[in-house]
């Protein structure tokens, strides 16, 4: 009855694809470090520690102009055990540095951590005994993107070279 207004539609073969060195049939030819590392890379679920003005921008990469999601981090987890990217943005005080501390801790492995602008990376223009130069000095940061406070292209960029990076980590260490 309903059938005349339905057109089956197919998937292309191979043949009409052309010839591929990845693909054959329909089967894909890869590693298993580069499987599972493609899946981390393209599925990262930052953690947002915004802690000054770089907060702003950091909402900014997550709305419709710049749209982190095109990279698989739209999913912004608040939680530490959901997360596994925490991106830190603004300054670090030492009276905040042992929150971050813990909470980087709580996350589950692997784990990432990308230092937005130039507090959360040097400690900016803070040179003061309640301010920490660098949040390197309390967890491993992966990458740093210089600004204050930086664009939120500065912040997708960054994210491009921690996918990059992840890309090369080998899954078991030896």
């Amino acid at each position: 009855m309903f059938a005349d207004n339905f057109r089956v539609l197919t998937m292309p073969t191979s043949t009409e694809l052309g010839y591929n060195s990845k693909i054959e049939g329909d089967v894909v030819v890869t590693r298993v470090d580069a499987a599972i590392n493609w899946c981390r890379k393209q599925s990262l679920w930052p953690m947002p520690m915004g802690l000054a003005c770089c907060a702003i921008e950091l909402m900014a990469a997550g709305a419709s102009k710049f749209d982190i999601s095109r990279f698989g981090s739209e999913v912004m987890r608040f939680s530490p055990r959901q997360s596994d990217v925490m991106i830190v943005a603004g300054t670090v005080t030492y009276k905040m540095a042992l929150a971050v501390r813990r909470i980087y801790d709580q996350m589950p492995e692997p784990k990432w951590v990308i230092a937005m602008g130039a507090c959360a990376s040097t400690g900016g223009m803070y040179r003061s005994y309640a301010v920490l130069q660098g949040v390197d000095q309390i967890v491993p940061v992966d990458v740093y993107v210089a600004g204050c406070p930086p664009r939120p292209e500065a912040l997708l960029d960054a994210l491009i070279k921690l996918q990059n990076k992840i890309q090369k980590e080998p899954v078991l260490a030896a």
